[in-house]
């Protein structure tokens, strides 16, 4: 016998087919981290701080940008609007309950970030990226638990507000969350208020273990680790306790 519960495994299945059959939003979240990465690393406009190549600053800063736009805006949207058409009030009333159906909708989330990873890593040793294929290992464990991370902040977000401002809440968190998270500024950049401010923020402490794991130019990774598991436990936590079926 399985030990994958059923419910989960259904929901997972299901979950997993919603995203493949959409292949235009997928293509999306694989499209704008491409052009982004190959547009900054052939046009010297951003800061990279203490890192001399463009694309070894940009690479993990995509990465974690990639992270936060399916793991947190794209699944948040949706789930807001799954939300409001009453689309998710059935699941209520079924055993699946909000622990597994969180788990399948943030193990969908982890799929598209590994199909990700297969697009932008040639992407980045195209440009120029000289990778150490050893530090790997860290590099996806830190983006499976920054998708665990930010799947709980979408999905807290979704769960409390009705779609149209979901909508707003998701994107303009996105914004703030790019221009504090040392993705494209690094830390240094910023005044100090926030740069202390922006690395207790998932998106900060996603981009800088990154950086460690993959170009060895991160801020404090140890700390970073801390922060980014603080949030990867607490938000899915809050998401199981407070998210509301209609």
């Amino acid at each position: 016998m399985s030990r994958v519960p059923g419910p989960f495994r259904s929901q997972l299945r299901a979950e997993l087919s919603v995203m493949l059959r959409n292949g235009e939003q997928l293509l999306l979240t694989l499209i704008i981290p491409v052009l982004l990465l190959v547009f900054f690393s052939t046009v010297d406009v951003l800061p990279t701080g203490d890192v001399p190549e463009p694309i070894d600053f940009l690479t993990p800063g995509v990465l974690a940008l990639a992270v936060m736009s399916s793991a947190m805006v794209s699944l948040g949207i949706a789930t807001g609007f799954e939300r409001g058409y009453k689309v998710l009030k059935r699941l209520g009333a079924t055993p699946l309950g909000r622990p597994r159906w969180l788990a399948a909708k943030i193990t969908t989330v982890i799929v598209v970030q590994m199909i990700q990873l297969i697009v932008l890593v040639p992407v980045a040793l195209a440009l120029g990226w000289d990778a150490d294929a050893a530090k790997w290992l860290p590099a996806v464990g830190a983006v499976i638990t920054g998708t665990i991370a930010f799947g709980g902040v979408g999905l807290f977000i979704a769960g409390r507000l009705r779609a149209e401002i979901n909508l707003a809440a998701q994107n303009g968190l996105y914004l703030l969350l790019l221009l504090l998270g040392g993705m494209v500024i690094p830390f240094d950049e910023l005044p100090e208020p926030l740069a202390a401010v922006a690395k207790c923020l998932p998106s900060g402490a996603l981009a800088d273990v990154l950086r460690d794991a993959l170009v060895g130019g991160a801020d404090r990774p140890g700390t970073s680790w801390i922060v980014l598991g603080a949030w990867a436990l607490i938000a899915p936590a809050l998401t199981v306790v407070t998210f509301r079926w209609e």
